[in-house]
């Protein structure tokens, strides 16, 4: 990158400053990839330590435009910093989302001073970032995506629920045990919906899984016909790959040394089965996404964890406009958390997610209210 610097000898004071701004965020930026790439093997990491390298180009392009005044070394921005101290502390899945949203605010694009493939990396470096964070996404656990939104419904529905007991003008020992009988039943809705979901997500994949014993059937199929193509068809491939991978598995059948490896106990010979031959890519690699009962588990007591903040309060022995008011505070906090959370696991901004997961929940709580205060019941 050194070689595509331009001639400046004497930069502008303003220009010094933001150079040296870029130079110490690329240093910190590949420290994180570097990190990153510790906790990884195989493919992941030599990707991040690819990109970690390409961040060390950029390093010292600036260095070269800055020559003379380089300067002491600079402190990155105070995102890029928190990033790398969450690199060495978290799980990857949260800063390759943070760093995902950080190269996709492409700094360079609008600069005169940066090198158009400065510019063409750091665009390219969003997508790559996109893929590993889609890949930790998918390895993600059902149990923590049931735990995040069941926390944020029984934050939503429990103060909603308070908040329409309030209009009415109940006292502060029905609105007490309003929020609980609604923490309680919420919890047992949720569990039973998450175990339902997920049970049956696991049924509909069962049910998509190839019969056994059609694998025995493969071998005997007559290879001058397209039986074979036809089921990779109906699953979803393409003509010319459909045809492409019957044929591999009939060139397999033909050649037994040709086929993966397999146990001692699975002695399959050229006119037995073919374990898996039926089976797509995606089916193969599609894990389920975890336990049913688990799920249910987790649901129940984020969603108790969620529902019982409205009702703090009332538990402390508050009464009046100041509990409410205290309630809605707590759920505001509590709403902006687990919205930012979100807006970080899906790569854009927190802030964003978190004002909208506010405006949500007070939405629905103002029209609760509204509707207790009219109709006192």
């Amino acid at each position: 990158m050194a070689s595509e610097t331009t001639p400046n000898p004497q930069p502008t004071r303003k220009q010094i400053g933001t150079w040296r701004r870029y130079l110490a965020n690329e240093r910190a930026e590949g420290a994180v990839y570097r990190e990153l790439a510790r906790k990884k093997s195989g493919e992941e990491r030599e990707i991040l330590l690819a990109v970690a390298e390409a961040e060390a180009r950029h390093e010292a392009y600036w260095r070269a435009r800055l020559g003379e005044y380089v300067g002491l070394p600079k402190k990155a921005s105070l995102g890029t910093r928190m990033t790398a101290w969450m690199a060495r502390r978290f799980g990857s899945v949260f800063v390759l989302a943070l760093m995902q949203s950080a190269e996709e605010r492409n700094k360079y694009l609008d600069d005169e001073d940066a090198a158009e493939a400065i510019a063409a990396d750091e665009a390219i470096h969003a997508e790559v970032i996109r893929g590993l964070a889609a890949r930790s996404r998918a390895k993600m656990s059902g149990d923590f995506r049931a735990a995040i939104f069941g926390a944020n419904d029984g934050l939503v529905s429990n103060l909603a629920l308070v908040l329409g007991m309030v209009g009415t003008g109940a006292d502060e020992h029905v609105v007490l045990m309003t929020g609980v009988a609604g923490l309680l039943a919420g919890a047992l809705s949720m569990a039973a919906g998450e175990y339902v979901s997920v049970s049956s997500q696991h049924e509909l994949l069962a049910a998509n899984a190839p019969a056994p014993q059609a694998d025995v059937a493969v071998p005997k199929l007559d290879v001058k016909e397209n039986e074979l193509e036809l089921v990779y068809r109906a699953r979803g491939m393409d003509s010319h790959a459909a045809r492409a991978k019957a044929q591999e598995v009939f060139e397999s059948i033909l050649d037994p040394s040709a086929r993966p490896t397999r146990s001692s106990g699975d002695a399959s010979g050229a006119t037995g089965s073919v374990p898996g031959v039926l089976s797509t890519p995606t089916e193969e690699d599609d894990t389920g996404g975890g336990s049913p009962a688990s799920a249910a588990i987790f649901s129940f007591f984020s969603f108790g964890a969620g529902a019982v903040i409205p009702i703090l309060p009332y538990i402390l022995g508050m009464s009046g406009v100041a509990s409410a008011v205290v309630a809605c505070v707590l759920v505001g906090i509590a709403l902006l958390l687990t919205g930012g959370l979100v807006g970080i696991l899906s790569g854009t901004t927190p802030g964003k997610r978190a004002m909208r997961q506010l405006a949500i929940g007070f939405g629905a709580a103002g029209v609760t209210y509204l509707l207790g205060s009219l109709f006192n019941v």
